[in-house]
């Protein structure tokens, strides 16, 4: 009994509206059998309406027959909370060394941008909030009220 092939799941992070076959995605989805310009021209025109250059976590279902589609989310947590702080990095020794600053305003205004993501849904804001505190904590970034 042969065994039914099934859909591969790829997760990448491309910058918004710059998606081109080169490396890292170009390699990434010709090893799975699909041809990168296809996916960088669908890619960059679903993103056209977010500012060039915001990272963009994707997954990409690729079928057995080489078609694919993809899902793309919110940006991750730390890019919005350097973006907040005014910060090119964390530090490379968070609770003890800070980098930079947030307020409680800046926290929840991230936490409702990440909640529109579909794997949040139904999880509460609160929630969602201690979550980019979490991630600002081990960023070496403060949160104060």
């Amino acid at each position: 009994m042969a065994a039914q092939a099934r859909a591969q799941v790829v997760r990448i992070l491309v910058a918004a509206g710059q998606a081109v076959p080169t490396p890292p995605t170009g390699p990434v989805l010709t090893a799975h059998g699909i041809r990168p310009i296809t996916f960088c021209k669908e890619f960059n025109k679903r993103t056209a309406h977010i500012e060039r250059g915001v990272p963009i976590p994707t997954i990409i279902t690729i079928q057995p027959d080489r078609s694919f589609m993809f899902i793309t989310k919110t940006p991750p947590t730390a890019y919005f909370l350097k973006q907040a702080a005014s910060i090119s990095r964390g530090t490379g020794q968070p609770r003890s060394l800070y980098s930079g600053t947030v307020s409680l305003k800046h926290v929840y205004e991230i936490a409702k941008i990440k909640a529109t993501d579909d794997h949040l849904k139904g999880v509460k804001l609160e929630a969602i909030a201690r979550a980019v505190i979490g991630t600002a904590k081990a960023m070496g970034v403060r949160v104060v009220p």
